[in-house]
C-alpha cells in the first residue's frame, strides 16, 4: 500500500496506521464521538497526524459536517 492511498497522512502517522489491521481500522473510523450531535458517529474527510505520542484522525462528522478527532493511543 503506497502512500499515495493516504495522501492526507503524515508519513509517521501513516507507519502507525498501516499497523493496525483492517478491520480494527474500520471499527475505529466507525466509531467516533461527535460533540454536536451527541452520539457516535463515521469520520469522513479525515487525515492523520502524530501529536504526543498518539495516532490522531482529523476529519468530519458524517451526519453534521462538523469537526470531530479520534484519539488512537500509542498507535
Amino acid at each position: 500500500m503506497g502512500i499515495e492511498s493516504f495522501p492526507d497522512f503524515a508519513e509517521s502517522a501513516l507507519r502507525r496506521w498501516v499497523l493496525i489491521p483492517a478491520s480494527t481500522r474500520q471499527r475505529l473510523i466507525s466509531n467516533v464521538w461527535c460533540g454536536h450531535c451527541r452520539h457516535g458517529t463515521t469520520i469522513t474527510d479525515f487525515r492523520g497526524i502524530v501529536e504526543n505520542g498518539n495516532l490522531l484522525l482529523v476529519g468530519k462528522c458524517a451526519e453534521c459536517q462538523g469537526a470531530v478527532v479520534r484519539v488512537i493511543d500509542g498507535a
